[in-house]
């Protein structure tokens, strides 16, 4: 089934310019970029973002991270997207991810970890509304 999931390349990533290299990586494993732009979040949009940890005892190093430098946002699109993308990526953890996976390659930390991807279709639909409007996604 053909599904649209959320992507962010953190700022770890775009500041070693790593947005193409990603993106190919993207590309690569069959999900399409149908959506993408380039912002610097506001304190206010990453913790809306991040609500959800707002209890963990990194939320603040974490809102803090990510509006330390500029992002890009996407929407991705596939088959399986939010699977497919979840595989992608690789374990939060580099040490633990899979060879040939973004956060193997790319990634410094668990904390600067290069990308964010939705963990499911109802979390992909509310993190894509938060930065793109319907007709901003060209499928």
């Amino acid at each position: 089934m053909t599904e649209r999931t959320f992507s962010i390349i953190k700022p770890d990533a775009t500041r070693r310019n790593l947005t193409g290299a990603i993106n190919a990586v993207i590309e690569a494993a069959g999900l399409r970029i149908v959506a993408q732009r380039r912002v610097h979040l506001t304190e206010a949009q990453a913790k809306k973002f991040y609500e959800v940890h707002a209890e963990r005892p990194f939320y603040g190093e974490l809102v803090a991270q990510m509006t330390a430098e500029p992002v890009v946002v996407q929407v991705l699109e596939g088959e399986n997207a939010v699977a497919k993308y979840r595989e992608v990526m690789g374990a939060t953890n580099p040490a633990n991810a899979d060879e040939g996976t973004i956060r193997k390659q790319f990634a410094l930390s668990i904390g600067e970890n290069s990308v964010h991807g939705s963990d499911s279709l109802e979390n992909a639909k509310i993190e894509i509304e938060q930065f793109f409007t319907e007709d901003q996604i060209v499928g």
